[in-house]
């Protein structure tokens, strides 16, 4: 059943290698509605059941609608100028395109009527595009996000990155955050792994992350 949301929640999941009952069950866990695929390239190499045309079956047999907006918010989009010459996504770039304005648009008016969770391949949000990119603009569009992570729990934000910062010092008191100011972009790049002398756009390695 539809529901009615005034502030927005939205939830993300990594397909990882589940299988498919138990994403299933993960996803009715937590009342998913609606499955946004925001991989740009909708394949698995390893986990053929989460390609585009099976899952959208999956979902479909499970009473869950399935949407595909990868090409508007996925973590690797078309246009050489949403990368720098080392492969990496330009978020402040993208995230002020049109398409990916759009996109988003797309998604919070989604959100205000149905519980929808942002599909990618990792299951680890931490350094996935749906949490560095998609999770950070819709915040600031008061949105809470929400990742469902493998063992069933959902986090938070704030806990994700309490989680890091405590993986980071080891759980010890810093005086001082010495940590600079950083770049809004991927945190890896998307090049081949053996690029040629000229900068070309990113293949479609579905192993990637977007």
């Amino acid at each position: 059943m539809a529901r009615e949301s005034s502030s927005g929640e939205i939830f993300t999941i990594g397909h990882s290698n589940h299988s498919p009952e138990f994403f299933l069950e993960l996803l009715a866990g937590h009342g998913v509605e609606v499955v946004v695929d925001v991989r740009s390239s909708p394949y698995a190499r390893y986990s053929k059941h989460f390609n585009r045309q099976p899952l959208e079956k999956l979902l479909c047999g499970s009473d869950l609608k399935y949407l595909f907006l990868g090409d508007v918010l996925g973590g690797r989009p078309q246009g050489h100028e949403f990368y720098d010459e080392q492969g990496y996504v330009l978020y402040d770039r993208l995230a002020s395109s049109p398409s990916f304005v759009a996109g988003i648009e797309r998604l919070l008016q989604a959100a205000r009527i149905s519980c929808i969770c942002l599909l990618c391949g990792e299951e680890d949000p931490s350094e996935c595009h749906r949490r560095l990119l998609l999770g950070r603009v819709l915040s600031d569009h008061g949105v809470e996000v929400l990742h469902i992570r493998g063992d069933g729990r959902t986090q938070s934000e704030a806990e994700l990155t309490e989680e890091l910062q405590f993986q980071k010092t080891k759980g010890q008191m810093t005086l001082f955050d010495t940590d600079e100011p950083k770049e809004w972009k991927s945190t890896q790049s998307v090049l081949p792994k053996e690029p040629p002398a000229s900068f070309t756009m990113p293949g479609d390695d579905p192993e990637l992350c977007g």
